[in-house]
């Protein structure tokens, strides 16, 4: 029986739902029937009529009366066509004729409403669209549905253009229904006061609706409270509708939740609100625009009781209101949950009480404005034709954007002079020059371009002259001319006439774009309606009986954070603290890896990474080691030192939280765009097991991977789920029944220590160690910085090898901005990158020649173009990268590093780019000039199309492209060869003396007195040859022969004479570098073992001064010239022998085997060499880089102390001459790449590893300093390279780590 009820109730459901929405649809079909066919001729007006047969009346649609149809007088933008509907009625749609028989109909048109027959509202469709297409004959009827519909009485119709073989020609229809509604009109006095009972509150959510029309800009519209004190308040603020939560009475912070929507909502137009609670957010609508709005929890409870409209004020205990807070308008169709409370006003309710003069009708004062829409505007009014005795006042009122306009100009009487009153700097300025005396200037008021009603008077009576702005609540300035100032015969406000005469009016000033209303002219009114039929005055690019200012900041179009500001016909976003750039704020100023950074020339130190480009992720500092083959980011976070526990009382576990410098989003974003992502996890233990075994619980465990993350039971070096450690995979731990070292419960020190490798576990949260409690046990965690390498995005790629492939991805959604970017090489002239269509608009980009990129679309305002063209072949098989952007105020492309080309885009024209089909990669949809080459790291709004895995299952295109060297190669550096990769490229810097990812970074030793490097010639065939026989084969001894030889290196030092470098033979040849008594360098070359060496000296003098000299060494045979650091080259001829036979060795510092060498260069030889050495190289052999990087597999003997050094440094700090970068959005300085050093951040994570590595500093720099007092001061000061062992420090589990990466921390290598 319970299930055939449920069923039964289930139909009735479905049934009632049925009957809904098909009531709905019939009242939909009803809501269109014809507004004007029924109408009396005297419900139409219009400007002016060409005849009585061409009046208003008989502009009804496929009516044949009359002339069949109206015709104004005179065909001209300033002719209307008005129709009084009889009362509010809600209008759908509109349909236009031409006039019947005739040449005469309209092209396009205006659409006017208002409910008085005065203050007028334009009509805007979709992207602000004010104009609607007509007809394109006299007899077809053209009709358009609203895209929203209009409550309105007046209708009115303005021609924009007409046949021009023709004139004005109309006859007209409007579809809709009637309307019905309740109001309650407000006096600012006057307010209601409803007691809210239990059934009305007793809903599943809570909501409040209503249509308000104020005539002023500020006042309460509603105030809700309950006996909690949580209180909910509606309020206009300056047009602006600000919804504020309060708890309590005070106005704290802590206390209020406010929020601001809309603008210009004091305009008299009826304007919606909504606000629907949910339990913890609320939606707010203002007309067309719905804002989310999070709720704090403390105001998450509403349980109102009673609600005040009009004003605040509450029922028990009334408190003072200020009348100006009082709103002053009309209401309509307030609903409370559903409940119709104006309906219960007029019921006299007894749960309402009414206080003050409330009425049920929309009783409003008519002003009459005038909009000055461009530079050309103008207003001329007549003034006295006598002079006054008595002076002269004029006043209106005025609301614009823009800082600076004239408002008003007129000449003193007898051509004497000029007066100004105008805006300079949205202050209020008034000049007056007059013949033969001292121009008179007064200024008052300020911010007054801020979109408000803003009131002007300039009064002069008996010699006193002031101007007031804002009346009482304002400023004045005053002055006392000794001339009698009067408005003479003319008066123009706004603007001159073009052909005016510049004795009658001249403006030295900007034209005033905005609004007027209630001018006056010595105290009598101005009468606009009369101006309007040209019955008064006359006046140019006007638009009167209404305002037409738009707010293009309400719904700002500007991204990321940017300020909006505007004038009359545009806006500005200033990004300059966002981290992003554009006319919207759109594309980020910074890369979105550390890949990016490099291959960009870049070197390790901290950058900003914006990981989705112009994505909602903001950028974030992130440490970039390049000193790897792999690029490195660096993720840090609070607690990255060797953290000791032991026992506590009480305690059964130890647990630790690890908080990122990266947020939530951004950790997500970097690990998933990531190649490889890993953490260490060490733990070292004594008596404090770990896991126990795979097969009961886990002791302890750790939390890790997205969001809250998950419970992970296995350790660093074991795959996830295996309840192990590294030890337990590899099957040599300490104790083989268990799969942890520490698991084993020895009371020696052990440790469990690995990599977490598994992205989706990444990365580390928190971590729970649950053996610490037992007596004796001891143990200490450590968990390392989060480290990525590779970026997905940046080299993927695909090939298209024919004119007809392409790829295809889903609809591209960038209707208000879009932003696209990649790299492209080819051999081709031309070729379609990017094509993607809609019903009309489009956009695409190609390649239009072998030197120009194009970046074309339509959003509906016609096609528009953005070129740029390249002084330099595009089609050279090198990598070019291409920006191109397009937002609501302008399209930009960039090629390369050349300047951006930019279109500008209509100011009032469509802004919405609607595609609808696939997007075509490399070839278009009608396979047509199509792209043949690479297309690489493609991006559409900061999301990466995987190109590679759509190329895989595409015929004739393939994934990935190769041939990076010839776009990247000349970023290796000092002779470092590029070597290619399927996905990449790297530098070999096997030929260079110098090491790094570009073989940028110099590898550089300081030498004690004692200190020997000795690199062997072909020393693994000589040591074969010496155990078998003394002689050598020719064959060796030709492969080591020299006719020419490289040698360059750079040193520091301050002794005299020095030997910097020897290279001896087995036949008593060498060639030696030395510094003489004189402290000039000597290169002596003894080439034939006969002779006696030859020294070749050169002219530099004091080079034994401490400071860093380099030193260039080439022969060819017998020409040798030498080049000390920019000092001119020296050339030199040797005598002797020009062949180097049988090398056998090269020696930096002390030569042990001097025997051979002659006496002096044998006691020079034995003092050895005390100071720096840096970059050494000879031909292709780097004896530091070998000692340094490779000593156990090159032929090297080192002997004495070999320090690292950073002698070929000019500091110190390998980071002094790196510049700060903070977050400004200068793209000045950011545009650069260059690291971020000796960042402040306010994450605890940053901060911690900054106190890290000042402590750090400090140990080393007290430690330096001990040993240079205990072994003298040596000639650099460096850190010595030691290896310390478990073995040698017991205490090791507990010395901590850096926390913080550092440059040169794989670099050590004695």
């Amino acid at each position: 029986m319970d299930l055939w009820s449920k069923k039964v109730q289930g139909i009735i459901t479905a049934v009632v739902l049925i009957l809904l929405s098909s009531h709905r649809a019939a009242r939909g079909e009803v809501c269109h029937s014809p507004l004007v066919s029924n109408l009396l001729p005297s419900s139409f007006r219009s400007s002016s009529q060409l005849s009585g047969s061409h009046g208003p009346g008989f502009a009804k649609l496929n009516r044949r009366e009359g002339a069949g149809g109206w015709s104004p007088l005179s065909s001209d933008r300033y002719q209307w066509l008005q129709v009084d509907l009889g009362g509010r009625t809600q209008i759908t749609a509109v349909a236009t004729q031409g006039r019947y028989g005739s040449s005469d109909w309209l092209t396009a048109y205006l659409l006017m409403f208002s409910d008085t027959g005065h203050n007028w509202r334009q009509y805007r469709q979709e992207d602000s669209i004010g104009a609607f297409p007509g007809n394109s004959n006299a007899d077809s009827v053209v009709q358009h549905k609203l895209q929203h519909s209009v409550i309105a009485r007046y209708v009115r119709l303005i021609p924009l253009d007409w046949n021009p073989n023709g004139r004005i020609g109309l006859r007209l229809e409007t579809y809709g229904c009637p309307y019905n509604s309740d109001v309650v009109s407000f006096d600012g006095r006057s307010s209601l006061l409803y007691r809210l009972s239990p059934r009305l509150r007793q809903m599943s959510r809570e909501s409040i609706s209503l249509n308000f029309k104020a005539l002023r800009n500020s006042g309460i519209l509603l105030h809700a409270e309950g006996q909690s004190e949580h209180s909910l308040t509606l309020e206009l603020d300056k047009g602006k509708l600000l919804l504020l939560l309060r708890k309590g009475r005070s106005s704290s912070p802590d206390t209020q939740h406010v929020v601001s929507v809309g603008s210009l909502l004091d305009d008299q137009h009826w304007h919606h609100v909504a606000v629907e609670h949910h339990s913890t957010h609320l939606n707010l609508t203002v007309d067309k625009s719905t804002l989310w709005v999070q709720i704090p929890p403390r105001f998450t409870h509403w349980d109102h009781d009673q609600m005040s409209v009009g004003a605040e004020q509450g029922l028990d205990s009334p408190r003072s209101v200020r009348s100006h807070r009082n709103f002053h308008g009309c209401l309509e169709n307030l609903l409370y949950n559903g409940v119709n409370l104006v309906d219960l006003t007029k019921q006299k309710d007894q749960r309402v009480t009414v206080k003050g003069n409330v009425t049920f009708s929309c009783a409003e004062p008519v002003f009459v404005a005038v909009t000055f829409t461009s530079p050309q505007s103008f207003l001329w009014l007549p003034g006295m034709t006598e002079p006054s005795l008595v002076g002269a006042s004029v006043g209106l009122q005025f609301r614009t954007w823009n800082k600076a306009g004239l408002l008003l100009t007129f000449g003193l009487p007898k051509q004497d002079g000029a007066v100004w009153l105008y805006l300079s700097k949205a202050r209020l300025h008034l000049q007056i020059h007059k013949s033969g005396r001292a121009p008179l200037e007064l200024s008052a008021g300020s911010a007054l371009n801020d979109g408000q009603w803003h009131s002007v008077e300039l009064i002069c009576r008996r010699g006193h002259l002031v101007v007031v702005v804002d009346g009482d609540e304002g400023t004045s300035a005053h002055a006392s001319p000794s001339f009698p100032v009067t408005t003479g015969s003319h008066l123009f406000f706004g603007g001159c006439p073009a052909e005016g005469s510049s004795q009658e009016c001249m403006n030295p000033f900007r034209a005033f774009q905005g609004c007027m209303r209630l001018l006056t002219v010595d105290s009598q009114p101005v009468d606009l309606i009369m101006v309007q039929q040209r019955l008064m005055g006359n006046y140019s690019h006007l638009q009167i009986d209404m305002c037409g200012i738009i707010d293009r900041c309400s719904l700002s179009h500007c991204e990321h954070g940017g300020s909006c500001s505007q004038s009359w016909s545009t806006f500005h976003c200033n990004c300059s603290t966002t981290g992003y750039s554009g006319a919207t704020c759109h594309s980020s100023i910074y890369e979105q890896s550390c890949e990016a950074y490099k291959h960009k020339g870049n070197t390790s130190g901290y950058y900003y990474i914006d990981v989705d480009g112009s994505g909602p992720i903001r950028p974030q500092l992130i440490y970039c080691n390049m000193t790897e083959d792999k690029t490195w980011m660096v993720i840090q976070h609070n607690n990255t030192e060797l953290t000791r526990v032991r026992p506590a009382a009480g305690r059964n576990q130890h647990s630790a939280h690890f908080e990122y410098a990266s947020e939530e989003e951004q950790l997500a974003a970097i690990i998933s765009q990531s190649e490889h992502c890993e953490q260490e996890l060490t733990y070292h233990c004594r008596k404090s097991r770990l896991l126990n075994t795979p097969d009961g619980p886990p002791l302890s465990w750790w939390v890790g991977g997205p969001g809250g993350g998950q419970v992970q039971t296995y350790w660093g070096g074991a795959p996830p789920g295996s309840q192990q450690c590294a030890c337990g995979l590899q099957e040599n731990c300490v104790d083989p029944r268990h799969h942890c070292n520490c698991d084993a419960d020895r009371p020696e020190w052990a440790n469990d220590s690995g990599l977490l490798t598994h992205k989706e576990t990444l990365p580390v949260r928190s971590l729970v160690l649950g053996d610490v409690q037992r007596p004796g046990s001891e143990s200490a965690y450590m968990v390392g910085h989060l480290r990525c390498h590779g970026d997905k995005n940046v080299w993927n790629a695909a090939f298209f090898d024919k004119e007809t492939s392409y790829l295809h991805f889903p609809t591209f959604h960038g209707e208000l901005s879009a932003d696209i970017s990649f790299l492209f090489k080819t051999t081709s002239s031309s070729g379609v990158f990017l094509e993607n269509l809609g019903i009309k608009d489009f956009i695409r980009i190609e390649l239009s020649s072998s030197t120009e990129v194009l970046f074309s679309f339509d959003v509906g305002n016609g096609p528009l173009e953005v070129r740029v063209k390249a002084a330099f072949p595009l089609n050279d098989d090198r990598w070019h990268r291409i920006r191109a952007e397009r937002n609501v105020k302008e399209a930009s492309l960039r090629l390369d590093e050349l300047p951006a080309a930019t279109q500008e885009a209509p100011a009032d024209g469509h802004i919405h780019l609607q595609l609808n089909s696939q997007l075509f990669i490399g070839g278009t949809a009608s396979r047509q000039k199509g792209f043949r080459g690479c297309i690489r790291a493609l991006q559409l709004n900061g999301v990466t199309l995987d190109l590679e895995e759509r190329a895989k299952i595409t015929p004739g295109v393939q994934a990935g492209c190769p041939g990076h060297c010839s776009s990247y190669g000349s970023l290796c550096q000092n002779q470092g060869r590029c070597a290619e990769r399927p996905n990449s490229f790297s530098c070999d810097c096997g030929p260079s003396a110098y090491t790094g990812a570009f073989c940028d970074r110099e590898v550089s030793a300081s030498f004690k007195s004692g200190t020997s490097v000795s690199y062997a010639f072909k020393e693994l065939v000589l040591n074969e040859l010496n155990r078998s026989s003394g002689a050598l084969p020719s064959s060796i001894v030709s492969d080591m022969s020299l006719r020419a030889e490289n040698v360059s290196l750079s040193f520091r030092t301050s002794q005299s004479p020095a030997l910097l470098l020897y290279v001896g033979s087995y036949h008593r040849e060498y060639l030696a570098l030395l510094l003489n008594k004189q402290d000039k360098l000597e290169v002596r070359y003894r080439l034939d073992s006969s002779k006696d060496a030859e020294i070749l000296t050169s002219k530099v003098r004091n080079l034994a001064n401490g400071q860093l000299h380099a030193v260039t060494i080439s022969r060819l045979a017998d020409a040798v010239s030498v080049q000390i650091d920019r000092n001119t080259k020296e050339d030199f001829n040797l005598t002797s022998d020009v062949e180097f036979n049988a090398i056998r060795s090269l020696v930096l510092g002390r030569v042990h085997d001097s025997a051979e060498l002659d006496p002096e260069l044998s006691r020079l030889a034995s003092l050895g060499f005390t100071g720096c050495l840096s970059a050494v190289l000879f031909n292709s052999v780097s004896p530091l880089k070998a000692a340094l990087l490779h000593p156990s597999t090159s032929p090297v003997t080192i002997s004495g102390p070999l320090v690292q050094s950073v002698c070929g440094s000019t500091s110190a700090n390998p980071y002094a001459a790196e510049t700060t970068h903070h977050l400004s959005g200068q793209s000045g300085s950011v545009g650069t790449g260059e690291p971020v050093v000796n960042a402040i951040r306010s994450d605890s994570a940053l901060i911690g590893g900054v106190i890290a590595v000042a402590i750090f500093v400090t140990v080393s720099a007290l430690a330096i300093m001990a040993r240079v007092l205990y072994r003298r001061k040596g000639t650099c000061q460096s850190q010595e390279v030691k290896t310390v062992t478990s073995e040698e420090s017991p205490e090791l589990a507990f010395s901590g780590s850096q926390n913080g990466p550092s440059e040169n921390q794989k670099e050590f290598f004695i």
